[in-house]
């Protein structure tokens, strides 16, 4: 499975939700989703604009944890 650490990139980098869901052009549903990992698939056009905005490597926002359950979940953004 894998895990989005963007809650640790937006401590790290001292932004607050909305903030960046202002600078990436989401709503603040849509960040709480991709925070909260509540999503599925996530476009590459996405992961490039939370790493430019986050200063940070796709690394730093994705994790693969081998043997964790799968939420079922079907949403994407």
């Amino acid at each position: 499975m894998i895990i989005v650490n963007i809650d640790v990139m937006l401590a790290k980098r001292k932004m607050s939700v909305g903030e960046l869901a202002d600078r990436v052009g989401f709503t603040m549903a849509n960040v709480s989703l991709l925070k909260n990992g509540k999503i599925k698939a996530l476009k590459l056009s996405t992961l490039d604009k939370l790493c430019q905005i986050l200063n940070c490597q796709p690394g730093d926002l994705l994790e693969f944890v081998p043997g964790a359950e799968d939420s079922g979940e079907d949403d994407h953004v």
